[in-house]
């Protein structure tokens, strides 16, 4: 199955490349609307997304809690600046807090997960006074100057004239070399608990508990980037939880809101109190509809239980999923890598003929799950039976 079909006229996929730079690989399919788990598509298919739109869509499409927040909020003041003090945003910032790791009880909010490293970045070099930072081989932080800069192989695409600070790579997973590379000249240390892009890859504790202490011993800042991990997609919160780390620094995005763009840094207050008006800023991080869409995200993982939800799904999918071409299964919660046998985009295609969604990464054989934390019981089975399918027709 191609990735390119043929379009016809008057179709999205042709207004779009008329008018915008071409810079996606899209899917065949131009979805409609969207009811829990699926997409509804302009053609009628029923589609089970089991990647979420990036890891983005936490409570799947149409949930009524988050559907109510923002239709509410929208109808009583859809926009007022950082200038102002507003209580839906107050809100946000004491439920992030209350979920939050202990000690990270300071809430900066942002736009997106690239903005929100960036910041972090900003944060940790301002701290330290140090010009070097640490990131892992394989991660991916975003793509704007600081963020792209820290990317494991943005030299590709990063397109700055040169990096806004020093930056050195410790090969994943190695004790050792974090042991070594760790020292009084780096600013700060930052790293994904679950590499995303790169396939789903969990680090191990050992590594990551390293990483804490060499960067307590040297005076450095540890960077939880949580923006695939957090907000419930571990099974945790915060995917540090599971791995029984606290960082220094930790930015989440995309499912926090469920959506509807936004994104935050959180820090202990012995940073916070480095900063005062003007040192930091933004025009619409913290507007008044993605506050209250942060609120009602969090109430509902912890009204519906969806943390226990989440680790109940990663079970199903580790016992019966390994199946047709899947021969393991890497990462946690609903971030999991599909260990292929073929190449991953070979059964995301013949998947998405069966009507069932995931991702690929930049694994060639790793298929990714980042499903809604609402994912049911008859979606990993749907999965598992697809799977074994495929085995069976090899296609």
């Amino acid at each position: 199955m191609s990735v390119k079909p043929d379009i016809v006229a008057g179709d999205p996929r042709t207004r779009e490349l008329a008018t915008m730079l071409p810079v996606y690989g899209q899917l065949p399919f131009v979805p409609e609307r969207g009811e829990g788990c699926e997409i509804i598509t302009s053609d009628g298919r029923r589609i089970l997304d089991l990647y979420g739109g990036h890891a983005v869509a936490a409570l799947g499409y149409g949930h009524p809690a988050l559907t109510a927040a923002i239709a509410g909020q929208a109808g009583e003041l859809v926009f007022q600046s950082n200038a102002v003090a507003l209580d839906v945003r107050a809100r946000a910032a004491e439920s992030l807090v209350d979920v939050a790791p202990g000690g990270l009880d300071r809430v900066f909010f942002v736009n997106s997960g690239a903005e929100a490293n960036e910041n972090a970045l900003r944060m940790a070099l301002r701290a330290t006074g140090r010009k070097k930072v640490l990131a892992i081989e394989h991660g991916f932080h975003g793509r704007t100057a600081a963020a792209g800069a820290v990317t494991w192989g943005s030299a590709k695409w990063y397109g700055f004239p040169s990096l806004p600070f020093e930056v050195e790579f410790i090969p994943r997973d190695d004790v050792t070399a974090a042991g070594r590379m760790i020292d009084d000249t780096v600013a700060a240390v930052i790293f994904e608990p679950v590499q995303g892009v790169a396939g789903a890859v969990d680090l191990s504790p050992a590594f990551v508990a390293a990483l804490r202490d060499g960067t307590t011993r040297h005076g450095a800042l540890l960077i939880a980037d949580e923006v695939q991990s957090g907000m419930g997609r571990s099974g945790h919160y915060f995917a540090v939880e599971r791995l029984g780390v606290g960082p220094d620094l930790l930015t989440v995005a995309k499912a926090l809101g469920g959506g509807f763009p936004c994104a935050a840094v959180l820090c202990p207050a012995s940073i916070a109190k480095d900063y005062g008006v003007g040192s930091l800023g933004t025009t619409f991080g913290g507007g008044p509809v993605a506050a209250a869409a942060i609120t009602a995200v969090i109430d509902t993982i912890r009204r519906d239980h969806l943390l226990d939800n989440v680790l109940a799904r990663e079970a199903q999918v580790r016992e019966t999923c390994r199946v047709g071409p899947v021969a393991g299964v890497t990462g946690f919660g609903l971030l999991l890598g599909l260990v292929c046998d073929r190449p991953a985009a070979a059964v995301r295609d013949a998947l998405l003929d069966r009507d069932i969604l995931v991702g690929t990464s930049s694994d060639p054989h790793v298929a990714r799950i980042l499903a809604p934390l609402t994912l049911e019981a008859r979606h990993v089975t749907q999965l598992a039976d697809a799977l074994a399918d495929i085995s069976s027709t090899n296609p």
